[in-house]
């Protein structure tokens, strides 16, 4: 088949991409690399900072691409918002692409009106923007509420739930905002994860009685994933327990430097306010590093996951955050490399890109 996947999160497009081509199948990537992390694609169309001739550059950029984005067997779709324009003037781009090619999917992988509005809701016990029934009142919020729920991104949204041929949510929560409004077109399908072709005595090195813990830091949006809580308490137990725990932090670093500098740690500490792995706590695991971060029952109860559950479950509460980590003082050597290989083997289970990219093709099929 020939399939168009336009915009990209966390480097889920490239991924799915890749295993397609493995599978015989003709893959184009349009997007502009998220931003400052640099993933890979095959037509980069980003827009550069800059007022009015900026603006005018990048339309023109994505009318020349789009002339070529046709008689497409599949097209998915990042997000309602995939291009960077604002929302009444993609809809002309989306009809354009329902008008020239097969079918169109529309991935749940963040952001988006259904996913707040199911949080606003209080359906889950917390999330980014709601903990324990509270709105967490921070700017990222306020301007998801802005755009999505009063603003103009909120139709689109629903436009085009409306109209796609399918959802595909790629996390548990994601999923769960989509399913009980579209029940007949909405599928539950995990990122694709290769395990890191690495040697295995990497994974299993000998510590030396030191946890080695790693956090991605994103400068704007540290509050939205907690980072603002976790930095002050990890750093205050380095400081505590020189001897016994080691940090290192990143700061907005494209992702071949992120991944190449995650490597030689034993932890990395993902997301607060997470039921599930994301693709960032995925790739470590793939890498052989435990997670600390998203790690609930419902979503275990959800796959049918009973025995492998290596990941280390952030709470919300700051003293019992604290507590968790304490905690990481009584595993022993094998405890750790337990923990290590169970993460790639939940991997290889769960994430199996070829494995991925035939439920891709059995849903798009359907």
């Amino acid at each position: 088949m020939k399939i168009l996947l336009l915009g990209e999160y966390s480097n889920v497009h490239w991924s799915l991409a890749e295993a397609l081509r493995q599978l015989g199948h003709d893959v184009t990537v349009v997007s502009n690399g998220d931003f400052w992390k640099g993933y890979p694609c095959d037509i980069r169309i980003d827009r550069r900072p800059g007022g009015r001739i900026e603006a005018v550059r990048y339309l023109a950029k994505v009318i020349a691409n789009f002339r070529h984005f046709k008689g497409y067997d599949i097209v998915q779709l990042i997000n309602p918002m995939f291009l960077e324009l604002k929302a009444e003037h993609i809809i002309p781009f989306y009809r354009f692409l329902r008008r020239h090619n097969g079918r169109v999917f529309l991935d749940a992988y963040g952001m988006d009106y259904y996913y707040l509005k199911t949080c606003l809701e209080n359906r889950f016990e917390y999330s980014d923007v709601t903990t324990y029934g509270k709105f967490r009142d921070i700017p990222d919020n306020r301007t998801a509420v802005r755009d999505w729920m009063n603003g103009a991104n909120g139709p689109l949204n629903r436009m085009i739930a409306e109209d796609c041929d399918g959802i595909i949510g790629g996390l548990w929560e994601y999923y769960i905002a989509y399913r009980e409004v579209f029940p007949d077109k909405t599928a539950y399908i995990p990122f694709p994860v290769a395990v890191a072709d690495t040697p295995a005595e990497r994974y299993f090195s000998e510590p030396d009685n030191r946890i080695r813990l790693f956090m991605g830091i994103q400068r704007t949006r540290s509050q939205y994933k907690g980072t603002d809580i976790l930095l002050p308490i990890l750093q205050q137990l380095v400081q505590e327990y020189p001897d016994r725990f080691e940090l290192t932090t990143v700061e907005n670093v494209p992702f071949a430097e992120y991944r190449l500098r995650m490597r030689s740690s034993d932890i990395l500490i993902d997301q607060l306010f997470s039921y599930t792995p994301n693709m960032n706590s995925l790739l470590a695991m793939s890498q052989g590093i435990v997670v600390a971060g998203g790690g609930e029952e419902e979503p275990y109860r959800f796959i049918g996951e009973n025995e492998l559950r290596p990941i280390i479950n952030l709470p919300c509460h700051e003293d019992e955050v604290r507590q968790t980590f304490l905690d990481l003082l009584n595993l022993s050597a094998e405890d750790l490399k337990r923990m290590k290989t169970d993460s790639i083997s939940y991997i290889r289970k769960h994430h199996d890109p070829a494995s991925v990219a035939r439920s891709y093709l059995c849903f798009w099929n359907r």
